[in-house]
């Protein structure tokens, strides 16, 4: 079963079955995890599910999108080389992802 492991701002870290098929965000939504607000609901409107993707894990991840990419210059946190909009993610079956949320989204 794959799985995506959050951890937050002050490094509290929380592991979470997820589905194939579904994006970080809604892993992180269905499953209560703070740090990502995802206002749009995954629509690619808002960034509030920004995330940095651990770096051993940006090879299993998809290249990103223009409008991703215009979108994450709009995030509270300052961008990083690893940041991502997990709404922009997706999970398949062999996933094991790992991600730190910023210390705020709005």
């Amino acid at each position: 079963m794959p799985t995506v492991t959050f951890t937050d701002s002050e490094g509290a870290q929380r592991t979470v079955d997820a589905t194939a098929g579904d994006s970080v965000m809604e892993t992180a939504v269905r499953n209560g995890v703070t740090g990502i607000v995802a206002e749009c609901g995954g629509s690619l409107s808002c960034a509030t599910c920004h995330v940095f993707v651990d770096n051993e894990d940006l090879d299993k991840l998809p290249e990103m999108e223009d409008m991703e990419d215009e979108m994450l210059y709009g995030t509270t946190e300052d961008r990083q080389p690893n940041s991502r909009l997990s709404c922009q993610l997706p999970i398949e079956e062999d996933t094991d992802l790992h991600v730190t949320t910023p210390e705020t989204q709005v």
